[in-house]
């Protein structure tokens, strides 16, 4: 064989490979009143070549509808359902027989994950939930078993908070409340059943927490620095390898250096309140392009820890959900709008060379933003629901309603969405520093112009 048809060959095994090395999968939430239908949200993700998809549930519509795809998909177990499932094995097999069995094998189902970043809640039942988490998923395992299922793996999506550090990633290590009760027995479980740490990731949080320290550039992936980790030697060029390797490093701590990474939810958002910078079109499809490319790469590119080791990895998501609470993020992390039509271009193959796509809305707000913000209603929101949101606020928060009284200084305008700005920006500008949101179940949103008129001054945020 000569030598051009020995490197014509090797080109096609190139090819091959890299389309065979397709770990990209999204995450699909339903969390919006104006979202398509699940038939035409599993054709929009057909016509995007998505090779895996996460649900938050069991969904017998969408496991349906899934059964004529070639689509791999993960299937979530509630949070709610956790307690119950971890001390009854009865509960536990008629959830697998419920959600699971009557779909297999044509619906391609490779994941069940145990609850949804359950080490992140610290209320009563929260703390209960991790006690029950292991126990849980041991109980779906046997149950999967007891039902000669074994093409399943069980695992559960945990957030960064698991961890009480993380840089340098060598100083990675996990919280010390639940390493022994929690962190332990679960290693072991995934260790022994060879499945998965899912992990959820987004530089997104710490950069737009100290975008002044942290470049913008390192966080999406867009090269022209290098850190090195003093304590392990390696040098790092992104933020989600750092990230990716803490956690890698604290397992490694405790004993198991060899769990693999999967990535449960990573992305950006293409918008949000005025108080998170970066939020925008072009970051969001940098970050989202350049992750594609770098987890499509074949051979796997690996972290500095783990070189050459592929991440399944699930973008986070497929739609914007205008229903999600909190801050203005939230609601923003889509691929698509809701009428189908994508936020910006996206090749979930990694086939189109980042410099391929068009050109994108240059970012207006990369850098914080400086001065005066107010929360005020929605424009157009519904008079009875700003009614209700008005007087639960005036009567269940600290509060003082008392200049909407007659007579007083913020009384006129006579009106429902004056009234209301007016108690959203009071409740936002005294309880924000304690997590307070201008959400208000969407009925409210922040602006940086002075809603204040003659006497009335509105309470504000001062970035």
């Amino acid at each position: 064989m000569g030598l051009l048809a020995v490197f014509l060959l090797w080109l096609l095994s190139l090819s091959r490979a890299k389309a065979s090395n397709n770990n990209i999968g999204v995450n699909y939430g339903q969390l919006g009143n104006n979202l398509p239908s699940p038939y035409l949200s599993i054709e929009l993700l057909t016509k995007m070549k998505a090779r895996h998809v996460k649900l938050y549930d069991a969904n017998p519509d969408i496991l349906n509808l899934l059964s004529i795809r070639k689509i791999q998909v993960s299937v979530m177990v509630p949070n709610n359902e956790i307690s119950n499932i971890a001390v009854n094995r009865r509960a536990a097999e008629e959830w697998v027989r419920n959600n699971v069995l009557p779909y297999l094998p044509k619906t391609k189902i490779r994941y069940l994950l145990v609850g949804n970043e359950v080490l992140s809640s610290y209320s009563e039942q929260g703390r209960q939930m991790w006690r029950d988490l292991v126990p849980a998923m041991q109980m779906i395992k046997r149950s999967l078993k007891a039902l000669n299922i074994s093409s399943i793996k069980v695992g559960t999506p945990l957030a960064m908070d698991v961890l009480e550090s993380t840089f340098p990633p060598s100083r990675g290590m996990f919280r010390y409340e639940i390493r022994d009760n929690v962190i332990i027995p679960l290693l072991n479980f995934l260790n022994r059943t060879k499945s998965f740490f899912f992990i959820d990731v987004y530089p997104y949080f710490p950069w737009s927490q100290n975008p002044y320290n942290i470049s913008l550039d390192f966080a999406l992936f867009r090269g022209g620095l290098s850190i090195r980790d003093p304590g392990s030697a390696l040098v790092y060029t992104n933020l989600l390898d750092q990230m990716l390797d803490s956690v890698i490093f604290a397992m490694s701590k405790l004993g198991f250096s060899n769990i693999p990474l999967a990535i449960s939810e990573t992305g950006w958002p293409n918008s949000g309140d005025i108080d998170e910078p970066g939020a925008n079109i072009f970051n969001a499809a940098t970050y989202n392009r350049n992750l594609i490319q770098r987890m499509t790469t074949n051979p796997p590119l690996g972290t500095p820890a783990r070189p050459g080791v592929p991440i399944p990895t699930y973008i986070f998501s497929l739609f914007d959900e205008n229903r999600k609470p909190g801050p203005g993020t939230e609601r923003h992390w889509g691929l698509l709008h809701p009428d189908g039509k994508p936020v910006y271009e996206i090749d979930l193959t990694g086939k189109l060379a980042v410099a391929d796509f068009g050109p994108l809305p240059a970012p207006k707000n990369n850098v914080p933003y400086k001065g005066r913000v107010w929360c005020v209603a929605v424009k157009g929101a519904n008079a009875m629901e700003l009614e209700a949101a008005l007087t639960y606020t005036c009567n269940q928060s600290n509060v003082n309603c008392d200049g909407l009284a007659p007579g007083r200084e913020c009384y006129e305008p006579v009106s429902i969405a004056a009234h209301a700005s007016y108690v959203f920006s009071s409740y936002w500008s005294k309880f924000r520093s304690q997590g307070a949101t201008c959400y208000f179940n969407g009925l409210a949103q922040q602006t940086t112009s002075n809603p204040s008129r003659g006497p009335c001054k509105f309470p504000s945020v001062t970035l």
